[in-house]
């Protein structure tokens, strides 16, 4: 597996070990339909949050929430749309951002809770 599928599945259990200790419930990981992939989705205190997940070994090019630029953001809507309409939920939904940030053995994680408000 290249070096970079590694470091992404790694961050995507980091995260879901986090949300899950922030009392998110999971509901889907790695969600995809025709083209379209959410990472995370998750209920949590009356909302359904849709989560990407950023991971990085440097922060040379930049933090890595700074990946996420507004074509992702219009996709993560659009998928956000198809998952709502297919699975029926009415609830309130939420666009969060996960940022790892991975220094050999150890990381930093920020967590961007409603990340597309301004978008």
């Amino acid at each position: 597996m290249a070096l970079h599928n590694e470091l992404g599945r790694k961050g995507e259990e980091t995260a879901v070990s986090y949300l899950e200790s922030k009392g998110h419930h999971i509901l889907e990981r790695n969600w995809r339909l025709h083209g379209y992939e959410i990472d995370i989705i998750t209920t949590h205190e009356g909302y359904i949050v849709f989560v990407e997940v950023k991971t990085r070994t440097s922060d040379q090019w930049g933090d890595p929430e700074s990946f996420v630029g507004k074509q992702r953001m219009r996709r993560m809507i659009q998928a956000a749309n198809y998952y709502l309409l297919i699975k029926q939920i009415d609830l309130p939904a939420r666009f969060d951002i996960i940022a790892i940030l991975w220094k050999g053995e150890r990381y930093t994680l920020e967590h961007i809770e409603d990340a597309f408000i301004s978008f």
